[in-house]
């Protein structure tokens, strides 16, 4: 049985659930909201025992890149980098996807009744890719809990003595509706963006536009009425604002972050109640996009360098 760390908010009944061997993968979060336990975070029966795909359930973390490299392959530095499939995830259309952590056990380095930090460093915890990336990198999460939202800090620290290439991202599956008394398709999803970039096979083109006239994220668009698998841009550049409004039940679940995720996937898995909202540092394919001068939020960390950022997903009653 794969290791599971569960966390209780000190003033509430909040509970969350982090299994450590997947990919520190909080699978569960049942939100209190006076004193009504909201079911946030989707996922599959057993997960933590190996259920179900890691990149599929809970909220997966993509470091050190999100989503899609084409082909698997990169250059940095001069030199030319290739992602086995045998040792990396694929997408089956021939890409790498999201990451090296997701699928790995971490190390749980502090914790208490509210909290847990866990941590993931390449060369210690998936020595068999660390030739696969430019640098050495930690990754550090801390989960805590405070009424009904579930903080989340990411740290990021090159120990390396060469610059580190990097996006973060996450992919959390919100689960709905938000009560066994309404409907998923009459929750409201919203998202604050203003650009789409164009996608062929799920990979940009380099190209941004503006949101067509019938997608109005902004204001809000009905889940039974649209299905989206979708790289967004243009959002705010100090607080990035989420919602899933499940006006019948009264409640909503906001995702918040700062505005240096600068990009949004929006996805509605099929056959399922449960949207993705996933915020990234940079777009898909960043790493090769960026050599073509495409500004794509790619980012670097010198030797000794120490990256900070936070998400915070709450439960809520919606105010009139």
């Amino acid at each position: 049985m794969s290791k599971v760390v569960t966390i209780e908010s000190i003033d509430s009944d909040s509970t969350a659930s982090i299994s450590v061997d997947r990919g520190f993968n909080c699978f569960e979060f049942k939100a209190d909201v006076d004193s009504r336990l909201v079911d946030v975070i989707d996922s599959q029966p057993g997960f933590a025992d190996g259920a179900g795909r890691v990149s599929g359930n809970g909220i997966p973390l993509l470091f050190p890149f999100p989503n899609r490299i084409r082909d698997g392959r990169f250059s940095w530095a001069g030199k030319e980098y290739r992602l086995p499939e045998d040792k990396v995830g694929y997408d089956g259309s021939g890409n790498a996807i999201h990451g090296f952590c997701i699928d790995r056990p971490w190390r749980v380095v502090a914790q208490g009744d509210d909290f847990v930090i866990g941590e993931f460093q390449l060369s210690k915890d998936a020595p068999d890719r660390r030739d696969l990336w430019p640098a050495d990198f930690v990754l550090r999460v801390h989960y805590e809990l405070a009424g009904a939202t579930l903080h989340s800090k990411f740290e990021i620290y090159n120990p390396d003595k060469v610059a580190l290439p990097w996006g973060l991202g996450t992919h959390a599956y919100f689960k709905l509706p938000l009560s066994a008394d309404t409907q998923a398709a009459s929750c409201l999803c919203v998202a604050p963006v203003t650009k789409q970039w164009e996608l062929i096979d799920c990979l940009p083109t380099g190209k941004k536009t503006a949101l067509p006239s019938n997608l109005t994220l902004p204001d809000g668009v009905y889940f039974g009425e649209r299905k989206l698998d979708d790289v967004f841009s243009g959002v705010p550049a100090d607080i990035v604002e989420c919602l899933i409004m499940d006006e019948a039940a009264g409640l909503q679940i906001a995702q918040r972050n700062p505005g240096s995720y600068r990009e949004l996937v929006i996805y509605t898995p099929p056959n399922r109640n449960a949207i993705c909202f996933e915020p990234y540092t940079c777009v898909t394919d960043a790493i090769n996009l960026e050599q073509q001068g495409i500004n794509t939020g790619w980012k670097t960390l010198g030797p000794g360098e120490l990256f900070s950022t936070w998400i915070d997903i709450s439960a809520e009653r919606i105010l009139v």
